[in-house]
C-alpha cells in the first residue's frame, strides 16, 4: 500500500519544478515536488563553484510570468551569479507559499507506472507513492561527467568536480589543476587565477570565448526594461535562441570585408557569445565561409590579448565554432578569460600534445614523463548532458520498460521534448529534443504545454478519463523533423561536442536538441495543440471539444 496518493508528483525543485507547482496547483491538483537537494535551486543549488554564473543576461533569465518580480525584485549586475539565482528562485518559492508542497533531501529511488490503475508508482527517499501524473524537471546538465584516469583514487590532494564543489572551499594560494576549459572552466579559470598560487589548464579544445559584456545596472538600464517589459519577452519569446536580443538576418556574404570587422568588433565590445555567433550574421552556425571568419576574429583577439606567443598558440582554437558558445568575465573582479594568462601563475597543458597518463600521489602526470606536482584537482569536465540523468534513475513506463531500455537502440528520443510512447502520464521539462535556447523561456514554454494538456485531461469524466500518452508515429514524425532542421548545422562538425553526446565514452551519438529556436518550438507546440493535441492518445478533435463544454 502506498503511504500518500496525489494528483502529481514532481521531480526536481529548480526552475522547472517550481514553475510546474505553481501551474498544476492552480488547476487544483495535490501536487508533490521531491528533490535530492536540501532547498529549491536546482542546478543552481549545487553549482558552487568559483565563478559560476548564468551565460544568459539578468533581465531575462527569470520568470516572464511575474510582472510584479520582474519591477520590483531588483538585481546588480548584467549577469547574475550562482547566489543571485537561488536567491530569487528561493524569493519565489516563498512569494507563493511552495514550499509547503515540497520534500527535500528525498530522491526519485524508483518510479513504476501500472496500467491496473493507471497511476505512478514512485519510491522516493524510503516512502511510497501514487500519483495519476509523473513530471520530472532534472535538468539538461546535472549528472557530473568524472573522468576515468588511471590513478584518480591515489590523489593526495583535494578534488573536486565543479557540479560537487564544498561550500565556502578557498583557492587562495594553492597549487591547483583545472581540467577542461568548456562554458564552466572558463568561468572557473576567470574567477580563480588572481587568488591561486599556481594554476595549470589542461586543456583538449581551445575555446572560443567572447568577453561577457557584465557591468553593473545603472539607472538608465532599470528605466528601459521597466518600459518595455512587453516588447522584451515578446521578442524572447519570437527570437532563436530567446537571449534577449534581435538575431541577425544578414547574411555574411552580404558584407564587405571592412563591414565584417566592424560587425564582429561591436558585437565582441557589447558582449555573450550566443550575441556574437547570432546577431552579427545569420549564417555563422550554418556556412562554413562564415564560420571560418567568426574563428578568424577570435584567434586575433586571442594574438591581441595574450602577450607569450606559446600560450596564444595553445588557447586559439582552429575546429568549427559550433559548440555553445562561451563568454567569459563578470564584474565581481572584472577579469577576462584570456587575460588569466597574461599571468605568470598561470600556465597551460595542451592535453593534444601530452596527454593525462595517470594521477599520482603528488599530482598528474602527463605522456611526456612530465610529474605536475597540484595540491587541488578542479575537473570542470561536464555532464552526461540530457539524457544522463533519465538512465540513471529506475523510470519504467508500461509493462516495466525502462527508459533506459527504450532509448538503448535509437538513443534518446521524445515527442516535442516532453512525452515518450509507453509512458503514460509522464512529462519531461528539458527532455530531449526539446529546444537549444536560454533555459527559463523554454521551461515556461514547455511547462505551460504539459499543464494545458493535463488541464484537459482533467475535464474529462472521471470514469472515461484516459491516460496521456505519446504515439510512436508521432515522436518519430518529430524526431525527423528535428533531424531535418538541424541537417545543415555546423554543430556537427564540432568534435566530442556534448549536444550531441559526444563527450562521453560509449554514449551514442546522435541529435539531442530541437535546432529550430524557440519561436519555431512554440508553433510547433500550438499547431499541435489547435489539432486537438495531435500525437497524444486518447486525444482527439472531438474529445478536445467535449472536454471544453
Amino acid at each position: 500500500m502506498a503511504d500518500e496518493t496525489f494528483d502529481a508528483i514532481i521531480v526536481g525543485a529548480g526552475f522547472a519544478g517550481i514553475y510546474q507547482l505553481y501551474k498544476l496547483r492552480n488547476l487544483g491538483l495535490k501536487c508533490l515536488v521531491i528533490d535530492q537537494a536540501g532547498d529549491v535551486g536546482g542546478t543552481w543549488y549545487w553549482n558552487l563553484y568559483p565563478g559560476a554564473m548564468s551565460d544568459t543576461e539578468s533581465y531575462v533569465y527569470r520568470f516572464s510570468w511575474d510582472r510584479d518580480d520582474l519591477v520590483n525584485y531588483r538585481w546588480k549586475e548584467h549577469y547574475v551569479k550562482q547566489p543571485e539565482v537561488l536567491a530569487y528562485l528561493n524569493h519565489v518559492a516563498d512569494k507563493y507559499e511552495l514550499r509547503k508542497d515540497m520534500r527535500f533531501n528525498t530522491a526519485l529511488e524508483f518510479a513504476n507506472w501500472s496500467d491496473s490503475d493507471e497511476r505512478w508508482h514512485v519510491t522516493a527517499g524510503g516512502s511510497k507513492i501514487t500519483s495519476r501524473y509523473l513530471v520530472t524537471g532534472l535538468g539538461l546538465l546535472s549528472k557530473t561527467n568524472l573522468p576515468d584516469i588511471p590513478g584518480i583514487d591515489s590523489f593526495q590532494g583535494d578534488m573536486y568536480h565543479t557540479a560537487k564543489w564544498p561550500k565556502d572551499y578557498d583557492v587562495t594560494g594553492k597549487n591547483v589543476a583545472v581540467i577542461g576549459c568548456g562554458s564552466t572552466g572558463v568561468q572557473v579559470i576567470t574567477e580563480i587565477g588572481q587568488k591561486v598560487g599556481q594554476m595549470t589548464c589542461y586543456q583538449r579544445h581551445p575555446q572560443y570565448s567572447v568577453p561577457s559584456g557584465d557591468r553593473e545596472v545603472t539607472p538608465e538600464d532599470r528605466q528601459y526594461w521597466d518600459d518595455n517589459w512587453d516588447s522584451i519577452w515578446h521578442q524572447v519569446f519570437n527570437s532563436i535562441t530567446a537571449f534577449g536580443f534581435k538575431e541577425s538576418d544578414r547574411s555574411y556574404h552580404d558584407a564587405t570585408p571592412e563591414e565584417r570587422e566592424q560587425i564582429f568588433q561591436n558585437a565582441w565590445d557589447q558582449g555573450n557569445g550566443f550575441r556574437f555567433m547570432f546577431a552579427t550574421f545569420n549564417d555563422i552556425a550554418t556556412d562554413l565561409e562564415a564560420n571560418e571568419g567568426a574563428q578568424d576574429f577570435i584567434r586575433r583577439q586571442i594574438d591581441r590579448i595574450v602577450k607569450d606567443p606559446e600560450k596564444a598558440k595553445k588557447l586559439k582554437p582552429y575546429d568549427v565554432y559550433a559548440r555553445r558558445p562561451l563568454c567569459d568575465g563578470n564584474a565581481s573582479n572584472g577579469q577576462k578569460y584570456f587575460e588569466q594568462f597574461n599571468r605568470e601563475n598561470v600556465d597551460i597543458v595542451d592535453l593534444k600534445e601530452a596527454s593525462i597518463e595517470q594521477i599520482e600521489a603528488k599530482g598528474i602526470r602527463t605522456s611526456d614523463g612530465v610529474l605536475h606536482e597540484h595540491d587541488l584537482i578542479i575537473f570542470a569536465t561536464g555532464f552526461d548532458a540530457v539524457e544522463g540523468n533519465y538512465t540513471r534513475i529506475a523510470i519504467e513506463g508500461r509493462d516495466g520498460l525502462s527508459m533506459k531500455e527504450y532509448w538503448d537502440e535509437m538513443g534518446p528520443t521524445s515527442y516535442l521534448g516532453t512525452s515518450l510512447p509507453e509512458f503514460p502520464n509522464f512529462f519531461m521539462i528539458s527532455g530531449p529534443k526539446g529546444p537549444f535556447t536560454n533555459n527559463p523561456p523554454m521551461i515556461e514554454v514547455q511547462v505551460e504545454f504539459i499543464s494545458q494538456a493535463i488541464e484537459q485531461a482533467e475535464k474529462v469524466d472521471k470514469a472515461s478519463r484516459k491516460p496521456i500518452e505519446a504515439t510512436k508515429e508521432a515522436e518519430r514524425e518529430y524526431s525527423a523533423l528535428c533531424d531535418q532542421l538541424a541537417s545543415t548545422s555546423l554543430f556537427w562538425k564540432a568534435e566530442d561536442n556534448w549536444i550531441f553526446g559526444a563527450n562521453i565514452p560509449g554514449k551514442k551519438r546522435c541529435l539531442r536538441f530541437f535546432f529550430g529556436g524557440l519561436q519555431a518550438y512554440r508553433q510547433k507546440v500550438q499547431e499541435v495543440q489547435e489539432n486537438g493535441y495531435a500525437g497524444f492518445k486518447p486525444f482527439t478533435q472531438s474529445h478536445v471539444a467535449s472536454a471544453r463544454l
